[in-house]
């Protein structure tokens, strides 16, 4: 439900509505690759990625999950002195790609630690199945678990281009048979993929909103110095609908007028640390300021999310909320 005070709805009141508290995401490395990576689907991987353009310092592979935790609530407790618990956030490449033997002794030992109320499993649609999503499935009785697709576009010939390996109805699947397991499912999507004008942008919104999702996480594509997209943008601009801080507030409020009010944000615009990039122009603002500009640009316009939901792209079998039930987690 969206606040009085905010006209979108945050993700942060997700785990205030479930647990009462704030919940921080640790970040760990669990040595994972990916399919379009390894060469079982392709090489190179997705063609605007750098993993360490995104990964905490302490993140490292060939460190233990528990000297991970223990070095990421560190790094954390300096700035969120208030947090008492923590979610263990699987987030370097895909993180079921694995045999499922793998996976279980690497998140039993993320769920062992004392401080830790859950994990969050970042993936690919396609490195999930049925018998990895029954055994998330029992973790979640005793523990949260939300698993975070990348999904980054619903259009298969952008998934083409940026080497993505997997197509959009692998994405729906897998989204689909995760919420009914009554498992909380996150997916990510990047704004400004080469191919992409503003309306099919918009139109993400509709498809979304069908799809039984609890949160999103959304951002702004950017040149990462040495990719294959760099490259491509030097080839092609005029390929790409890029953003101004300005056009970007007032794009992402159309788009949250079109998105379901039951879907949690997680994030909708991101930075990446300047040595990767060859230019940040929107002057490195902090979260919370660019969080307070959205609300603003929403009370401005006199809107908030989902004041023009359009159910357009097929029906909704599940609604948002019905993977939000609160548990008893340890």
């Amino acid at each position: 439900m969206i606040t009085s005070s905010l006209r979108f709805n945050p993700y942060i009141n997700y785990f205030k509505q479930n647990f009462g508290e704030r919940l921080q995401k640790v970040v760990v490395n669990a040595g994972f690759t990916c399919p379009n990576r390894d060469g079982t689907k392709g090489v190179g991987g997705c063609t605007y990625c750098v993993n360490e353009a995104f990964t905490p310092s302490y993140c490292r592979s060939e460190k233990t999950i528990t000297q991970q935790i223990e070095e990421g609530i560190l790094f954390h407790a300096v700035r969120y002195r208030r947090v008492r618990h923590y979610l263990v956030y699987f987030q370097s490449f895909s993180n079921t790609y694995a045999p499922l033997s793998v996976l279980k002794t690497i998140y039993e030992e993320a769920l062992a630690h004392h401080l830790v109320k859950g994990i969050v499993v970042g993936t690919r649609p396609d490195c999930i199945d049925e018998d990895k999503l029954d055994y998330l499935s029992e973790l979640a009785k005793n523990y949260f678990v939300q698993i975070e697709y990348g999904v980054e576009s619903c259009c298969d010939r952008t998934l083409q281009r940026i080497n993505r390996g997997h197509s959009f109805a692998d994405a729906e699947w897998a989204i689909r048979a995760t919420a009914a397991r009554n498992i909380p499912v996150s997916a990510h999507f990047i704004f400004g993929l080469p191919g992409e004008s503003r309306e099919d942008m918009l139109h993400l919104a509709d498809i979304i909103s069908a799809l039984p999702l609890t949160s999103v996480k959304f951002h702004q594509l950017q040149l990462i110095k040495g990719t294959a997209m760099e490259a491509e943008f030097a080839r092609c601009p005029n390929d790409f609908v890029t953003f101004s801080l300005d056009d970007y507030l007032d794009f992402f409020v159309d788009f949250l007028e079109r998105l379901s009010p039951a879907i949690y944000i997680e994030r909708f615009i991101n930075e990446v640390p300047p040595r990767f990039v060859n230019s940040t122009p929107w002057n490195k603002l902090r979260n919370v300021e660019l969080l307070r500009l959205l609300n603003q640009r929403l009370i401005d316009r006199n809107t908030r999310q989902g004041a023009k939901l359009v159910m357009s792209y097929g029906a909704a079998t599940d609604s948002a909320a019905n993977t939000n039930s609160k548990k008893n987690y340890v």
